[in-house]
């Protein structure tokens, strides 16, 4: 069987779309500015069963020592509750693990619509760090959170 992980390419950003689009949480067209490829630090991952169903993004913060965000994962919508994104997130922390990373952030909103997102994370022993007021929007928070590796 082959692993359903693999970097991914230009090629998959309609299904990337998709998979966004599928979970309601914020608009694709972030994409369109967001994707590049290449062997620099920062990554690009999907998960693919006959088809992307996930995907994942991963850069070095900015002026730190050691440290990456992870700026994106989506699953598909039909494909949420099997255990995808955790296999995702525990892929992208053995990696940045053996690279020598030393904290791994996540950053979501704060609304009610991505209670489930903050709850997964906490699950995955990330610690809820920061939360940034008004960041995104009037009323919409940014959380930050935290795990070290």
């Amino acid at each position: 069987m082959t692993q359903p992980l693999r970097p991914a390419t230009s090629h998959d950003i309609p299904a990337f779309k998709g998979i966004i689009d599928s979970t309601g949480l914020f608009p694709s067209e972030y994409l369109d500015d967001m994707f590049s490829e290449g062997s620099g630090p920062e990554f690009w991952l999907t998960y693919d069963i006959d088809g992307p169903v996930a995907v994942a993004y991963c850069a070095p913060e900015p002026m730190t020592n050691g440290t990456f965000n992870l700026l994106l994962i989506a699953v598909h919508k039909q494909s949420q509750s099997n255990g995808i994104g955790q296999t995702i997130m525990s892929h992208v922390e053995k990696y940045l693990r053996e690279q020598g990373i030393r904290v791994l952030l996540v950053e979501t909103s704060g609304t009610d619509e991505f209670v489930r997102t903050r709850s997964f994370y906490e699950q995955l022993g990330y610690e809820n760090e920061a939360r940034i007021r008004d960041y995104y929007d009037a009323g919409d928070d940014k959380i930050v959170f935290r795990k070290a590796l």
